[in-house]
């Protein structure tokens, strides 16, 4: 019943020094940028598609789906961001299972924290290097932001961390996007309250430092459906939904204002062949609401080559190992419907 130290963590400069972004890549990382958080302070009028696997547990695999991805962005380039989802944290219920790459680089093998940054780097720059698209993750641990940071274009707070202080308070030192998602409870005013605590400024201690934020005005509402205290997934992505949280919203006085909706999780039931449906429903509320058409920026989409889920040992190319997943064929055709209705 004690702590086991297996191996020490190297430190973020050391990985960065390691596995250094080009100047050609930190130019990409720039341009894009500027590109989302305009879309974010109403300069732009695109939509964001923050799309891909539930979690990315294969390199290869990943960087196939974000090179189609890079060609699909081309031909929607006048109306949608596409932003590759490569989550390489994958938080559990229960704390048992696959825990994401940066925790378990082989999902076949045991865990190997340190292979694990060096992986999950790698995997990032290398999406980068064949698509020219920055990426999002999930921050599960804040403490990892820094292995990353000159990388991702985007970073979600997932429904279990958003309570945190660590966490709200680490994404207000972001100088991306960041969105918080609502809590599984569905609790709106949970979900508030983290954004107006990410859009402050803190002092507080991480990583070992004393430091001092300046707040993120980029933070803003994921909605993702909640599960009650039966156990059933309850949506709330509907046209009401999406008028209480404006007028909440608007009402707070927060920089900003900006919601992406969910099309899986509890939205979905996690039947993930409803995410096509639930992504028209929102462009529809988008079309009959000039409020929800300004303030709801964009979808989460999950998204992979191949439909649904597997077990780790089966090893089918392209199929996700833990939330089923719309396949690529079914992907683009809804990237090109949207890019069409937005």
């Amino acid at each position: 019943m004690s702590f086991e130290y297996i191996r020490e963590i190297p430190k973020p400069d050391e990985v960065l020094k390691d596995l250094p972004l080009t100047e050609e890549l930190k130019k990409i990382k720039e341009e894009r940028d500027e590109a989302i958080k305009a879309v974010f302070e109403g300069r732009s009028d695109k939509f964001l598609l923050i799309i891909g696997p539930c979690s990315a547990h294969d390199e290869d695999a990943v960087c196939e789906y974000v090179t189609r991805l890079a060609s699909v962005q081309e031909k929607v380039k006048d109306r949608l961001i596409l932003i590759p989802r490569i989550y390489t944290n994958k938080p559990r219920t229960t704390g048992i299972g696959y825990k994401g790459m940066a925790h378990q680089p082989d999902p076949l093998k045991e865990p190997n924290i340190v292979e694990g940054i060096y992986a999950i780097r790698r995997m990032h720059i290398r999406a980068m290097s064949e698509s020219h698209l920055t990426a999002a993750d999930e921050m599960l641990y804040p403490g990892n932001y820094p292995y990353l940071e000159d990388i991702l274009c985007y970073v979600a707070v997932g429904a279990r961390s958003v309570e945190n202080q660590q966490h709200r308070l680490t994404v207000s030192g972001l100088d991306v996007p960041a969105g918080m998602k609502n809590p599984t409870s569905g609790d709106l005013t949970v979900m508030l309250n983290s954004v107006k605590a990410a859009q402050a400024p803190h002092v507080f201690s991480y990583n070992g430092w004393e430091v001092r934020t300046s707040g993120n005005p980029y933070a803003h509402c994921i909605l993702r459906g909640a599960v009650n205290q039966y156990g059933q997934n309850i949506p709330n992505y509907h046209y009401e939904d999406l008028i209480r949280l404006s007028e909440a919203y608007l009402e707070g006085g927060y920089k900003n204002p900006a919601i992406i909706v969910d099309t899986n999780h509890a939205n979905s039931n996690k039947k993930y062949l409803e995410q096509p449906r639930i992504a028209r429903e929102v462009l529809e509320s988008r079309r009959y609401s000039t409020t929800i058409c300004k303030l709801v920026k964009g979808l989460m989409i999950e998204s992979y080559l191949e439909d649904g889920a597997q077990d780790p040992s089966e090893g089918v190319f392209g199929k996700s190992i833990t939330d089923p997943c719309l396949g690529w064929n079914k992907s683009e055709r809804l990237i090109l419907e949207i890019a069409d209705k937005v």
